[in-house]
């Protein structure tokens, strides 16, 4: 597993959701961003006081966050 060592909780900021380094920047703003068409140098322009890591750890720690497994339920004839 990876270490998520940017990724930060305080539910005394912003009620608590995944944040980058304990800063207002939540992993969600930073992967629609990613998703909506923004690369990493456009984020890193816009918010300088990121470091091209925390979008690397948003990302990855997002792709853990789905990693789920889906097991069917046989319905009864």
């Amino acid at each position: 597993m990876f270490e998520f060592d940017r990724i930060t909780f305080d539910p005394q900021m912003m009620g608590g959701p995944d944040c980058i380094r304990g800063m207002r920047v939540t992993v969600s703003l930073l992967v629609n961003l990613i998703a909506n068409g923004s690369t990493p140098a456009d984020i890193l322009a816009d918010y300088p006081y990121l470091e091209a890591e925390d979008i690397q750890q948003a990302l990855r720690y997002a792709a853990w966050l789905t990693e789920e497994h889906v097991y069917p339920i046989e319905l009864a004839a």
